[in-house]
């Protein structure tokens, strides 16, 4: 009976193509969800009806998260960490050059994306940024391994604080820092990034209605005066995930120049920035192919000036051609 409702509910409150229906009609679809605990079935109905973009988006299982930095030395990732450089380009007319690295290939892995800018040679990281998270069986041997070959362990093995998940530390030469988890074998070692935010639950609302990411688990630790929700698109031990991170009374962080974005991969650019609107996102760069390159992507913050970057699935496989 009440999946019956929910079907007459929803088709009693057509698009007419304005803002305001649009904002109405998906503020309706999640009482109706509710209800009837259909969320996976109603959903892909009702933004098919409103026609914006959130079930256009790849996730991270199969367009790969990038995070975009400046660094200088990939050998780091390469000897310390074990990643691959997987391929690099320079784009002269824009005075940048791009180094792509992970544990497996851009189509089906997660990477970071090293950005040289030229003639930059050092960028302030700021208090926002946390770290990557790196998955490996034995994170002691790791880090004796890391240690042995110059990097910088800045917190020994141990049991993480509040919990029994074994982790350490480290930074590479330009000051990021890696977290390493001990996990067993996982598809994405490259697992997490870890942002701090102002407002959890704001962010959280954010990243699950403009991006369709899902909570996977929330935790808090009042003995350490922190919360932490994990964001994303499928298992923690499977995909990479999103850290968002609330420290006790802190609410505005210096998130310096190093930084850059996250990128997510989408089947249409220009629907996934309508749907970014109309759910609060500042758009910051319209929809359009990248100079240079063609690749069509469009850009936007979240609640605390994060930025993320949506690429088009198809233009990028033809870039990985």
């Amino acid at each position: 009976m009440q999946r019956r409702q929910a079907r007459v509910l929803l088709m009693k409150v057509p698009w007419n193509g304005s803002r305001k229906t649009k904002e109405e009609c998906f503020m309706l679809f999640i009482v109706l969800e509710i209800w009837t605990g259909r969320l996976s079935v109603y959903m892909f109905c009702f933004f098919h009806l409103i026609k914006p973009a959130l079930f256009l988006f790849s996730f991270f299982s199969f367009f790969p998260l990038i995070v975009v930095f400046p660094a200088g030395d990939g050998r780091f990732y390469t000897e310390c960490l074990g990643m691959k450089l997987l391929r690099k380009r320079d784009i002269p007319e824009e005075k940048y050059t791009n180094a792509f690295l992970g544990y497996g290939p851009e189509d089906s892995h997660f990477v970071i994306e090293l950005t040289y800018n030229y003639g930059v040679d050092k960028y302030d990281i700021g208090t926002g940024f946390g770290h990557f998270g790196i998955a490996v069986d034995d994170v002691a041997k790791t880090v004796e391994l890391i240690k042995a070959k110059g990097g910088k362990v800045t917190r020994e093995p141990g049991p993480v604080k509040g919990g029994n998940t074994v982790i350490a530390f480290i930074e590479d030469p330009d000051g990021y820092k890696f977290e390493l988890l001990e996990r067993g074998p996982t598809p994405e070692p490259l697992c997490q990034v870890m942002l701090r935010v102002g407002d959890l639950d704001r962010s959280i609302n954010f990243y699950e209605q403009a991006f369709g990411m899902e909570l996977l688990r929330k935790r808090d630790n009042p003995e350490y005066k922190y919360t932490i929700a994990m964001m994303g698109y499928g298992p923690e031990d499977k995909n990479v995930v999103l850290e968002l991170t609330y420290n006790y009374g802190v609410t505005d962080y210096d998130k310096g120049n190093a930084y850059a974005q996250i990128a997510i991969g989408t089947d249409d650019v220009y629907k996934t920035a309508e749907a970014i609107k109309l759910f609060g996102g500042k758009v910051t760069r319209e929809p359009g192919p990248l100079p240079g390159i063609n690749t069509k992507i469009t850009a936007c913050l979240d609640p605390d000036g994060w930025k993320t970057v949506f690429v088009d699935n198809v233009d990028f496989l033809k870039e990985l051609e």
